[in-house]
């Protein structure tokens, strides 16, 4: 590695505790490098994003790609067989990289545990290097700690204790707090990059290797980047080729048209696919909210037994298991209730989600909350008993076509009032607690994060676009909740509040995302600079 190259990485942000521990000039170093080869690349993919976002917007239709056929149709290739910890997937639980979430995590009995620098997480430039830090500590055995009250978070003693994968950034964002060449680094590269150089090899000596979850791709081009960042990332450090095991959310619109390309172009690092609901319904919209036959009704009512829902996860399962892939479910939101009665009808309905998907061939799903590890497993354990996965069940009797995919006029529909006000508070509240440097929150007995306010806001901006919803029936809306949530949350800034909500929501043009505005406006801290 070049010893040069780490003078062109700067650290734009104040030292914090331990930080010097993650960012060595030899770790800064291995990103740099990561962002020298793909920047570049990076940036035309996304200018290829805005580029595909038009040709659909502008009625260029949305199908299988042609050029890629002989992919699909080989039926000779497959991917890299289940890596060390990655075979028996039945539980997986989520979570941003804190201190007492990831204790709770890995002695949850989830077989994989994944820590979340993406949605989860709000990237204030402690709370990225703090995780780099607990991941640190949890692979080193020494992340026990005890509260100011008195209260201790300590590791079990099981010798497997759930296993560690990482999800990063998406590719649409910076790292203002980490310069290269001038340039912030890819968000992607700087928590993918600390996280390979520091445990990579650590992983590896602990009988586990270094695994990821690869959001919000939108095709095959972006998971072939993602599969030379690991590449290099392996040469650099001296490990074996293929080592790396990701798995790819499919969490948008046209990343369902090419799921068996993202796998082809990931092979020897695939961990399979995974099917994540609300960014994937934050898609929709955003791809084609101009359309009235894709009016979406309340959140709440687009279950995954929607047509078009149910299409796009029995597709998922059948690519996956024709490749020998792990096909993983989507989300439970849900958080167990305090009253007896309310959990019963919580872990109910944790129950039959969980089941449905395991009879419809899925290999393991998601859970928020150590609390509904055990009915996942339970609704899991039902079906595959003591196998580990059912790879062997093909679905060759699913049968999707384009416009099975595309059918959202099947459960099209207005708003209701409750769904209007609910979309509001929700992505209000959510802003609010991101604003604070906090990424997963409890409101209204959900786990919310960032996907489900993208859900919130996309879903009042496409009301308003097709006058579903009047504008100052939601102008006096966001009043009562704005001044809800002063009286709740004195801390808040809702001025800032509002009118990040007014920008992300209400405005002609939808933002991509809400996060890189509200990243840059009020989550970038620089130490002041004196003459």
């Amino acid at each position: 590695m070049s010893t040069t190259l780490a003078q062109n990485v700067r650290v734009l942000a104040a030292p914090g505790t331990r930080h010097d521990e993650i960012l060595t000039p030899a770790a800064l170093d291995f990103v740099g490098r990561l962002a020298a080869e793909f920047g570049e690349r990076r940036e035309g993919l996304l200018k290829e994003r805005r580029r595909q976002a038009i040709r659909l917007a502008a009625g260029s239709p949305l199908d299988f790609p042609m050029v890629t056929a002989a992919v699909r149709a080989d039926r000779g290739w497959r991917v890299a067989p289940p890596a060390p910890g990655l075979a028996d997937r039945r539980v997986e639980i989520t979570g941003p990289p804190e201190r007492r979430m990831a204790v709770n995590a890995l002695n949850s009995g989830a077989s994989v545990w994944m820590a979340d620098f993406e949605d989860a997480t709000a990237p204030t430039w402690d709370n990225l290097v703090s995780g780099q830090l607990v991941l640190l500590d949890a692979i080193e055995r020494r992340i026990d700690f005890r509260t100011e009250e008195g209260k201790e978070y300590r590791l079990g003693d099981s010798d497997r204790p759930a296993t560690i994968m990482v999800r990063p950034r998406g590719w649409h964002l910076d790292e203002e707090h980490l310069e290269y060449d001038g340039r912030p680094v890819p968000a992607a590269l700087v928590d993918f990059g600390l996280y390979f150089f520091h445990c990579a090899q650590r992983q590896i000596d602990a009988g586990y290797g270094p695994y990821f979850y690869l959001p919000k791709l939108e095709n095959r081009y972006e998971a072939r980047l993602w599969n030379d960042v690991f590449v290099l990332a392996q040469e650099l450090l001296g490990i074996p080729r293929g080592t790396v095991r990701a798995t790819v959310l499919i969490e948008t619109i046209t990343a369902a048209f090419e799921m068996e390309e993202i796998l082809h172009e990931l092979r020897e690092h695939s961990a399979g696919l995974n099917a994540g609901r609300w960014d994937y319904l934050f898609s929709v919209i955003k791809t084609f909210g101009h359309r009235t036959d894709f009016l979406l009704p309340d959140r709440a009512k687009v279950t995954m037994t929607a047509p078009f829902m149910r299409a796009y996860t029995e597709l998922l399962v059948r690519t996956c298991h024709r490749r020998g892939a792990h096909a993983i479910g989507g989300m439970t939101a849900q958080v167990p209730a305090k009253d007896p009665a309310a959990n019963e009808a919580v872990l109910a309905a944790v129950r039959l989600d969980k089941e449905r998907e395991a009879e419809d061939g899925f290999d393991g799903s998601w859970v928020a909350h150590p609390g509904l590890v055990q009915v996942c497993r339970t609704a899991f354990d039902g079906v595959l008993g003591d196998r580990p996965d059912q790879r062997d069940r093909t679905r060759e009797d699913v049968d999707v076509t384009p416009a099975d995919l595309l059918s959202v006029r099947r459960i099209s529909g207005p708003p209701s009032p409750e769904g209007v006000r609910t979309n509001i508070s929700v992505a209000l509240r959510y802003y609010a607690a991101w604003l604070r440097g906090q990424g997963a929150v409890a409101l209204d007995g959900l786990m919310e994060d960032a996907a489900t306010a993208e859900i919130a806001r996309v879903q009042i901006w496409q009301w308003l676009r097709h006058r579903v919803v009047d504008r100052r029936t939601v102008e006096q809306i966001l009043d009562d909740e704005i001044a809800a949530l002063g009286a709740d949350y004195p801390w808040a800034p809702v001025d800032d509040i509002r009118g990040l909500f007014e920008r992300t929501a209400m405005t002609g043009e939808l933002p991509l995302f809400f996060t890189p505005d509200a990243y840059s406006r009020h989550l970038v801290r620089r130490p002041e600079v004196r003459a």
